[in-house]
C-alpha cells in the first residue's frame, strides 16, 4: 500500500528535521499490584485507583485484570516535564497501593504466580472481551504490563506514515525495553516474556504498511468480521490512536527504572523527528519481508540487549547492542533538534552497562535464588522514581 505524503512538510526543509516543530510526547505505564509479604499478584486494582483518583483524576485507571493499574501522562514537549510527571504518578500510586496492603511493581509479567487465576476488572467492554476470548483469560497467565509511548501527530495520515518508516527500528526498541524474564515462578528463558504472552491476543504484531484509506478499510473489516471487538483492539506495535492525535508505540515492557522510560521516549521522538524529512520527500518506507521482521521481534524478546539481534532491513545478525547503537545514531538528528541528544547518550550508556531490566532482574535472583528478592528489588526501583 502506498504511503500518503504528509501534508504541511516544507520540501525546502525536507533534507533535515525542522527545529520549528517539536512533537509532544506522552506515556502510559501499566503496573502490577502484589502482596507486600509474598509478592503474589492481588486483585486490588479498582480500590487502588479509587484511592489515587482524588490526586490524579482520570490519569489513574484500572486495567483488564484486577491486579493491574495504569497511569497516563499529559502531553508535553519537554522530557524533564515528562519525567517529573511520571515520578509524581508513580509516587501517588505507590502510596495508594500501600494503603491497600500491596506494592506497585513495574515488570512485564508477574515473577511470583498468583494464588488463583486473576479476575477481570468489572466493566461492559472487559466483560465482552473476556467472554469472546475466554481461553486467554481463564488461566494463571496473561497478566502483562507494557509501556506505551505516544508522539503527537497531525492526524492518521502522519501517524501511519511514521509507523511505516519506523518498522525496522521497533525490534531494537523492544530489546532495550525487555523487562520480563520471570513468569509464574520460573525463568522463562526470554528477556521479554510479556511479548510472548501478549502475542496470544488478536491484533498484536507488526503494523502492516498502510496509508489512511487502507487503514480505514482494514480497521473496518477487522471489527465487522468479528476478528476484533472494536478499533481499540488494534494492538499493532505502532498504531494511530483512535482518541487522541498521536502515534502510539506499544512494543515496550514497562520498566521499574524510570530513566529507561525516559530513554525509550527520547528515542521514539528522536527517531520520528529524524524520519520526517524522508516522509516529506516522498521517500517510500522500507519494504521489509515479513519473516525477518517477525524473527527480529522474536529475537529481541528472547535476548533483549544480550547476544545477537537481527536487523530486519539488512537481514543480518549483529550484536543487539550494535543495533541499539544504530538506533541511537539514526535518532540523533531528531534528538539534537529537541535538545535531548546528550541526555539520550547518557541514559543509553547506563542501560548498556546494566544490560537492561531483564538482566537486572536475573542479577537480583542470583543473589539468593528467591523470586521474592526480584519482586522486592522491582518494587524498590519503581518507588525510587
Amino acid at each position: 500500500m502506498v504511503t500518503v505524503p504528509v501534508r504541511g512538510v516544507d520540501p525546502i526543509q525536507a533534507g533535515r528535521p525542522r527545529a520549528g516543530r517539536r512533537m509532544t510526547v506522552g506515556v502510559e505505564e501499566e503496573f502490577l499490584l502484589v502482596d507486600r509479604h509474598t509478592g503474589t499478584p492481588v486483585a486490588r486494582g479498582p480500590r487502588v485507583v479509587e484511592a489515587a483518583m482524588p490526586l490524579l483524576g482520570e490519569q489513574a485507571q484500572t486495567e483488564f485484570f484486577a491486579p493491574q493499574v495504569e497511569v497516563c501522562t499529559r502531553p508535553t514537549a519537554t522530557l524533564a516535564v515528562l519525567r517529573s510527571e511520571l515520578a509524581l504518578l508513580r509516587r501517588v500510586m505507590v502510596e495508594a497501593a500501600a494503603s491497600e496492603g500491596s506494592l506497585l511493581v513495574a515488570t512485564g509479567t508477574p515473577a511470583v504466580p498468583p494464588r488463583r487465576p486473576p479476575t477481570v476488572t468489572p466493566g461492559e467492554r472487559y466483560r465482552r472481551m473476556a467472554a469472546r476470548w475466554s481461553s486467554l483469560v481463564g488461566g494463571y497467565d496473561g497478566m502483562v504490563c507494557g509501556c506505551h509511548i505516544h508522539v503527537g501527530v497531525t492526524g492518521h495520515a502522519e501517524a501511519l506514515a511514521l509507523a511505516n518508516h519506523m518498522r525496522p527500528w521497533l525490534p531494537t526498541l523492544q530489546a532495550i525495553a525487555a523487562n520480563s524474564p520471570f513468569s509464574l515462578g520460573r525463568d522463562t528463558g526470554w528477556a521479554s516474556h510479556r511479548s510472548v504472552e501478549w502475542a496470544r491476543w488478536p491484533g498484536v504484531g507488526p503494523a502492516p504498511l498502510l496509508d489512511e484509506a487502507g487503514y480505514e478499510r482494514l480497521a473496518g473489516h477487522l471489527v465487522r468480521s468479528g476478528t476484533l471487538l472494536d478499533r481499540r483492539m488494534i494492538y499493532w506495535h505502532a498504531r494511530p490512536s483512535e482518541h487522541v492525535p498521536t502515534l502510539e508505540i506499544r512494543v515496550c515492557d514497562v520498566n521499574a527504572d524510570l530513566d529507561v522510560v525516559v530513554l525509550l521516549t527520547a528515542l521514539v521522538r528522536g527517531l520520528a523527528t529524524s524520519l520526517m524529512p524522508d516522509i516529506g520527500n516522498g521517500q517510500p518506507p522500507p519494504d521489509l519481508r515479513d519473516p525477518p521482521l517477525h524473527a527480529a521481534h522474536a529475537l529481541a524478546a528472547r535476548r533483549g540487549l544480550t547476544g545477537e539481534g537481527l536487523d530486519p532491513a539488512r537481514e543480518e545478525y549483529v550484536p543487539a547492542v550494535t543495533l541499539a547503537e544504530r538506533l541511537l545514531e539514526r535518532a540523533a538528528p531528531g534528538l539534537a533538534v529537541t535538545g535531548d541528544l546528550d541526555l539520550a547518550e547518557e541514559l543509553f550508556d547506563r542501560v548498556r552497562r546494566s544490560g537492561g531490566g531483564a538482566a537486572r532482574q536475573r542479577t537480583a535472583h542470583l543473589r539468593r535464588g528467591r523470586l521474592t528478592d526480584v519482586v522486592s528489588e522491582l518494587a524498590r526501583t519503581t518507588a525510587a522514581a
